[in-house]
């Protein structure tokens, strides 16, 4: 009886600590994310994420910086500090939904001077868990078929997760913890029963390694 005891409690503690450490890997995470602040003339200041990618450099959706960047001050607020920063290249909601945003790495806190944030090298499989990154929290997901939205939307929403989350969060890849996209849009699906739900799409991590300059890839 008492082995029978200790086996049953053994069981109960793996049973608890099993997910209290896969939630704090993902939290390890969210030392990358950041958010951002856009002063935008004539508007209410636009708040969405970001993601540290190295050398003073974040990545964000273009939509977030918005339309205005020439004359908007985009500020990224991260360890309870804003840096002003400066918008290096910017896509378009229509097109690449990317924005490369830099400051100063001298006045990044210590724990991120020499960080490097890996891009995934290779898309994840349908089904695998994705860890969405904010800076106060994460989320988990999974990748779902681009068979499940309309076929003439595939080709410019073809990296889906089951959720929508917030604009310039990041996606990462659950197993390997590298970033595998930025996300954008939502987009609307249809489940095999035919119901019509909303669902999250990222921008892929290859096309943010060919939308960062030469400069800033590591």
């Amino acid at each position: 009886m008492l082995l029978a005891t200790w086996v049953a409690l053994a069981i109960l503690a793996t049973s608890i600590a099993e997910p209290v450490h896969a939630q704090s890997s993902d939290d390890n995470l969210k030392i990358y994310a950041v958010s951002i602040k856009n002063a935008v003339p004539f508007k209410m200041p636009f708040s969405g994420f970001g993601i540290y990618l190295g050398r003073g450099a974040f990545i964000t959706a273009a939509h977030v910086v918005g339309h205005w960047s020439v004359f908007s001050a985009p500020r990224i607020i991260i360890a309870g500090q804003e840096l002003l920063a400066k918008v290096v290249t910017k896509g378009s909601f229509e097109k690449t939904d990317l924005a490369l945003l830099a400051v100063d790495e001298k006045l990044l806190p210590i724990s991120l001077l020499l960080r490097r944030n890996p891009l995934c090298k290779s898309p994840p499989a349908i089904g695998s868990n994705v860890i969405v990154v904010y800076p106060e929290r994460t989320v988990r997901s999974y990748i779902i078929s681009p068979k499940l939205i309309s076929p003439e939307n595939r080709a410019r929403f073809g990296s889906i997760i089951k959720d929508v989350q917030g604009s310039g969060s990041g996606a990462f890849d659950a197993e390997r913890k590298c970033l595998l996209g930025i996300m954008s849009a939502a987009v609307s699906i249809n489940d095999y029963k035919g119901h019509s739900e909303r669902a999250g799409n990222f921008v892929p991590a290859s096309q943010i390694a060919d939308f960062i300059p030469a400069e800033f890839r590591f």
